[in-house]
């Protein structure tokens, strides 16, 4: 199995249910918190090459709701990416990186099957 790197924040319920199955199942894996440890916009450009940008966002979350309407109308990729580089908490977590795949959000289905096949 190629390298996982799991992106997200501590107080996050999901993240902490994602690092526990992956250790719950033997699969190794570096936590990186994205508070702490940051985002580039590489990284971020490089996901958005594996996922559409809207799915990068957490739009349920505190932090969108509270950004105004006008910093939120109109998004295009490199302003979805600035507004994620500005406030990593919009970013859908956790977020699973391994070889070429991007995993985002927690769903144990989907942990079990795209993780089962690498």
């Amino acid at each position: 199995m190629s390298s996982i790197t799991i992106y997200g924040i501590r107080s996050c319920d999901n993240c902490r249910s994602a690092i526990q199955w992956l250790s719950a199942h033997g699969i190794e894996h570096t936590y990186l918190d994205i508070r702490d440890d940051g985002l580039s916009d590489e990284l971020l450009a490089r996901w958005q090459q594996k996922e559409d940008w809207e799915a990068l966002l957490n739009k349920r979350s505190i932090t969108w709701r509270k950004i105004p309407d006008v910093d939120r109308s109109g998004l295009q990729p490199d302003t979805a990416r600035q507004l994620i580089l500005n406030y990593p908490t919009l970013l859908k977590r956790p977020v699973l990186e391994f070889g070429d795949r991007l995993i985002l959000g927690y769903d144990e289905i989907n942990y079990r099957q795209l993780l089962s096949k690498t």
